[in-house]
């Protein structure tokens, strides 16, 4: 899709513009496109990373992560066999 622009140019950018042209052998509109590139790359935002996983596993537990009861032997077999719970004293 084409589309023109207009722009009031103050003398200073114009003779900016002019000597653009002339260096680099480009129409204005050349020269024009590939300034809006250039602020674009320049002022772009990175578009914001995702984190592997997030929201893709359902233990069908919904206090998973709230409740203890389901902590209570967790690591208990990388232990090794000989490993006890110790036990729970009067103050507990």
């Amino acid at each position: 899709m084409k589309s023109s622009v207009q722009a009031r140019l103050d003398a200073e950018t114009q003779e900016t513009l002019d000597k653009l042209v002339l260096q680099l052998g480009w129409s204005t509109s050349e020269v024009v496109r590939e300034g809006i590139r250039l602020v674009h790359q320049r002022h772009a935002v990175a578009p914001r990373r995702k984190l592997i996983g997030v929201g893709k596993f359902d233990s069908g537990i919904p206090d998973l992560a709230t409740n203890k009861k389901y902590m209570e032997d967790f690591g208990v077999k990388s232990m090794g066999n000989g490993w006890r719970r110790p036990e729970k004293s009067a103050k507990e």
